[in-house]
């Protein structure tokens, strides 16, 4: 019995409760005009004694604390004191706004996702932000929030709820670090551009750009978002107010780039890849891909029946490679050769790296670089410096040229000839089993002359599309921007090719090359393995697996 009593007790104490909360909108409601207000409210289902403690006391206690909104909203409170707005109300400035300016009195507090609410938000936050809420009235975001387009983004969508930051501060979603994945989350969407016909492409065209390189890898001060369309006073390219409108682009560009757009019409400036692009940007880059692949294959199979011959000579037929001939023989290198190659060596190396770490800075050997660029420019600052020496090292061999007999002679034997054509498509056929007898090859050979001209060509083209982008304040005031947008891709496909010309073409006579291996010495003592193997071999008679016969050359 005394069991049942208990649970009895329990029982009617649960009703008791149930009919406390009852109260809450109809007894307290006698009384309290706020009862009545609750409905429809997002504290309509919250009982008075959750704010109201000891309400059920009559008369209620005076000097009650009035309840603080951290004792349901804690998370929410926390942010709110980490904001421009929290930090402000603890400097003292009572005119920062609490949770009951933005979203009411504790009885009329509105659902934050109801669409009233949304509309709402611009002049909420224009009660202490009037100009920011008039340009922002007038942009395409206030126009169709205002329209009543619930996905238009108003306040909260960019700034934040409760944390909001400052600009300035790096984990504030519109700092310039972060504006890019703010404006990605509508721009970047499919759904959304498909449903109001914007187009989907602006964050891929700006994350190829070099705007978006750069930001990528940290920048902070480089162009986003919203340094070309403006913050709030976002308006459309067709409305002469705008900042993108083609009659400002002059003025929105020279902030950055003085002197852009003042002769010359900038044109399409969000575009990437085969969309958007000049014709003979578009030409350019479909002649690189069709060039590419066509020399780097010839070369692959140039070498690759080289070594398959020689494999076949020196591991099945047992045929050794000869010893090189005693003595140095023919001097191929001079010192200052020598110089100048171990200088393009160098700078050549850093130039691919840090080049293709500045449009790649997401792959892993690109992070060294990239590590260090919030603090300083690395890629770029080592590029650029690479690149003085390369153009030094030009300047050096042209004068050396100019200046000494010697050298000039030197390299009159890299000068191309008519056979050159006929040696290399007979060792092409050869290598691939097309003709059974190896042609006869020059000693300085189209092997070296491709090798050396290649690199003079690279040299003048890179220097060329280099020299535009560096000097680009400079090349926009003078130039139309499409220019500097064949630079741009003539530069990117030209450092492919000039890579992969060196990995496939000159890694493998100077490294991979049964001949040489494990390497052609002549840049390091000016002699070469090669040419002394195959004089020894043209002594003892054996002409399988030597790549020269000897022909010398009367200098």
């Amino acid at each position: 019995m005394r069991t049942l009593g208990a649970l009895t007790v329990l029982w009617l104490a649960s009703w008791g409760n149930l009919g406390l909360a009852q109260e809450t909108s109809e007894s307290c409601g006698d009384c309290h005009e706020q009862s009545k207000q609750l409905a429809g409210t997002s504290h309509a289902k919250v009982g008075c004694s959750a704010c109201h403690p000891k309400h059920e006391a009559y008369p209620h206690p005076s000097g009650m604390a009035r309840p603080a909104c951290a004792q349901c909203h804690e998370g929410i409170a926390a942010e709110h004191s980490r904001s421009v707005h929290g930090r402000a109300l603890k400097a003292g400035n009572e005119a920062a706004p609490t949770c009951a300016v933005c979203h009411g009195k504790a009885h009329e507090v509105k659902p934050a996702a109801a669409a009233e609410f949304r509309r709402a938000e611009p002049e909420t936050c224009g009660m202490c932000h009037s100009q920011v809420a008039e340009q922002f009235g007038a942009s395409v975001h206030g126009v169709a929030a205002a329209r009543g387009v619930t996905a238009a983004p108003v306040c909260t969508d960019c700034h934040g709820e409760h944390a909001i930051l400052g600009p300035g501060t790096q984990a504030s979603p519109v700092s310039p670090g972060h504006i890019r994945e703010t404006c990605a989350r509508c721009h970047g969407s499919v759904q959304l551009s498909r449903r109001f016909g914007f187009s989907s492409d602006r964050i891929i065209s700006f994350d190829t750009s070099f705007h978006g390189l750069a930001a990528r890898a940290g920048s902070q001060s480089v162009a986003n978002c919203a340094s070309c369309h403006g913050i709030h006073n976002i308006l459309p390219s067709s409305d002469p107010r705008s900042t993108i409108h083609p009659k400002n682009l002059p003025a929105t560009c020279g902030r950055c780039h003085p002197g852009a757009g003042q002769r010359f019409a900038l044109g399409t400036t969000h575009q990437w890849a085969g969309r958007g692009e000049a014709p003979a940007v578009v030409w350019a880059r479909y002649a690189y891909r069709i060039l590419i692949p066509l020399v780097v294959g010839l070369m692959l199979l140039h070498n690759l029946g080289d070594w398959v011959r020689k494999l076949i000579a020196r591991r099945f037929r047992f045929e050794p490679v000869p010893p090189a001939r005693a003595g140095l023989g023919e001097l191929r290198m001079y010192g200052f050769e020598r110089l100048q190659h171990a200088l393009l060596l160098v700078s050549f190396t850093a130039l691919v790296w840090t080049g293709f770490a500045l449009k790649y800075p997401d792959q892993w050997w690109a992070r060294p670089l990239v590590h260090w660029e919030q603090y300083w420019p690395v890629r770029g600052t080592l590029h650029r410096a690479a690149a003085v020496v390369m153009l030094a090292v030009a300047a050096a061999h042209l004068t050396s040229l100019v200046a000494s007999r010697r050298l000039r002679r030197h390299w009159q034997t890299l000068w191309p000839r008519r056979s050159d054509v006929g040696e290399a498509v007979g060792m092409l056929a050869y290598n691939l089993g097309l003709i059974p007898r190896k042609p006869r090859v020059s000693a300085h050979s189209y092997v070296e002359k491709a090798e050396y001209w290649a690199v003079v060509w690279g040299t003048v083209i890179m220097a060329a599309t280099g020299l535009m982008l560096w000097f680009n304040n400079l090349t926009l005031a003078w130039l139309p921007k499409s220019w500097l947008d064949l630079a741009t891709v003539v530069h990117l496909y030209e450092a492919i090719l000039a890579t992969l010309s060196i990995v496939v073409w000159h890694f493998y006579f100077v490294i991979f090359d049964p001949e040489v291996y494990p390497l052609e010495t002549a840049f390091l003592t000016g002699y070469s393995v090669k040419l002394r193997r195959a004089e020894a071999a043209e002594e003892q008679g054996v002409e399988e697996g030597a790549e020269h016969e000897v022909s010398r050359e009367s200098e």
